[in-house]
């Protein structure tokens, strides 16, 4: 059965730890493990995450994230 998971690259979630033995997490389910986030949530629950927000894109001119403003 193929099922469409989504990207956790993609997702604001998604985060790098520096553990060697868990090294992907997943901060709004408050887990880290040695697989794909989205992989771990469909396998244990058999639901396609519903957590799952895109990250904003940043437009070329710098704008569109928050952050800092270069005005003086």
């Amino acid at each position: 059965m193929s099922t469409n998971l989504p990207n956790c690259y993609k997702c604001t979630h998604y985060f790098i730890t520096y553990e060697p033995a868990k090294p992907y997490g997943c901060r709004a389910m408050r887990f880290k493990s040695n697989r794909n986030p989205a992989r771990v949530v469909y396998e244990s629950s058999g639901i396609i995450c519903q957590l799952f927000t895109p990250k904003k894109k940043i437009k070329p001119d710098g704008s569109g994230g928050g952050g800092f403003s270069r005005t003086a």
